[in-house]
């Protein structure tokens, strides 16, 4: 039986490995950690791993941005601007996201996927530098997005809402 390697089996897997060799480098660790870099960065939940394993920008890890009232993402993020960045974010319900186009990557726009708890839409896809869309997650769940004029290219996002 051949089993296909997902991204978080990859991510898991070469994260071992790298941590085994900070191991064996940090014999004489001091134990002081206070330049180790915490950027919330948390592995993302099985439904939104697999929805955004082919995402630009995606890592395979969720920026947990609970705790805000707002979350800003980037329209157009990326070399080529087809990307939403950051890819997956966690926040509490009630909370907005705010997504901000950057005037990269021709025209997109932001439409809930199916499988979304909740559905939404920007409308129609802009090139407009500056162009915003806001929108209050109510309910908890997996929110997953996409790009329509640019799914096929990867420009997918998702959000987790607790």
């Amino acid at each position: 039986m051949s089993q296909k390697l997902s991204r978080r089996r990859y991510v898991a897997g070469t994260g071992a490995v790298m941590t085994l060799g900070a191991l064996a480098g940090c014999a004489g660790d001091d134990g002081n950690d206070a330049g180790d870099p915490d950027d919330g960065a948390e592995e993302a939940p099985a439904e939104i791993d697999e929805f955004l394993a082919d995402a630009r920008l995606y890592d395979g890890t969720i920026a947990d941005h609970t705790g805000e009232d707002q979350v800003e993402v980037a329209v157009g993020g990326g070399d080529d601007g087809l990307a939403f960045d950051p890819a997956a974010i966690r926040i509490d319900a009630g909370t907005t996201v705010r997504w901000e186009w950057t005037g990269a990557g021709g025209e997109h726009n932001v439409e809930s996927d199916e499988g979304s708890v909740t559905e939404f839409s920007s409308g129609d896809a802009v090139a407009e530098e500056g162009e915003t869309y806001e929108y209050t997650f109510e309910d908890e769940g997996n929110v997953l997005y996409v790009c329509t004029p640019h799914i096929g290219v990867g420009m997918l996002g998702a959000i987790e809402v607790v």
